[in-house]
């Protein structure tokens, strides 16, 4: 079966004024549909440098991203706007969500812009999911009226709403109580059962590296290798990550 995510010798390099700063050093990874994997590593490793490359929201400085079976620096802007809104959910640590609209309309933005569903097809759609993450009694609030942990679940509803074939999701419980975080997971996995879509997610949290399938460990921009679950839920809980 073919990668959904091919990522080879993938450098990315910011320059610092003067100094160039090595994020990734010549990282190749192959994610197949359906996987549910985790990134793990220190502050610092490269694990958002990472998300951000296959989110398509930055670009690599060297080497190769292909995401769907496309290379993602021979697409035109347009197609990585397509790319973006019909393939990708992604689940950012800073919300991104839009503060004059209400917890509905946020959800629903992404389904606006595919232009694919009829109305009442999007309302049961935004209801059902804002239900299943909490948030059924909220759909009229704007962001500023609610928590962080609440922010966090329209982030995370809005990545899901178009049903997306890969998830990117960079310290997605970071902000939620433990309860509200495996519910959060839950979903997730839900979701990666019967749709098959594709997960990739970042944390430091041993209880979400415990859900996946398998892990990626990233340290000072390069992969040292994928163990399993159990194996790095062992190891964060000692401290090592």
């Amino acid at each position: 079966m073919a990668a959904i995510v091919s990522i080879q010798d993938v450098v990315k390099e910011y320059q610092l004024g003067k100094v160039t700063v090595p994020a990734l050093r010549g990282v190749s990874l192959e994610v197949h549909p359906g996987e549910f994997i985790s990134i793990a590593g220190p502050s610092g490793s490269g694990k958002t440098t990472l998300l951000n490359l296959v989110g398509c929201v930055d670009t690599a400085s060297s080497g190769v991203v292909s995401v769907a079976g496309q290379d993602t620096a021979k697409l035109s802007e347009r197609a990585l706007t397509d790319l973006r809104l019909h393939t990708l959910g992604f689940i950012f640590q800073s919300f991104n969500l839009v503060s004059v609209l209400s917890v509905f309309q946020n959800v629903e933005f992404p389904l606006l812009l595919q232009r694919k569903l009829a109305r009442g097809e999007r309302e049961k759609r935004v209801l059902e999911l804002l239900e299943k993450v909490g948030l059924g009694k909220h759909v009229h609030h704007r962001p500023n009226e609610l928590s962080g942990g609440q922010r966090q679940r329209v982030a995370v509803a809005r990545a899901l709403v178009t049903r997306p074939q890969i998830v990117l999701a960079d310290e997605p419980t970071a902000n939620l109580d433990s309860q509200t975080g495996n519910n959060i997971l839950e979903l997730m996995k839900q979701m990666n059962k019967e749709q098959g879509t594709t997960f990739i997610f970042s944390t430091h949290d041993p209880k979400v590296l415990s859900h996946a399938d398998s892990v990626v460990e990233l340290a000072d921009g390069k992969v040292l290798g994928r163990i399993s679950a159990a194996d790095a839920t062992a190891k964060a809980t000692a401290g090592l990550h």
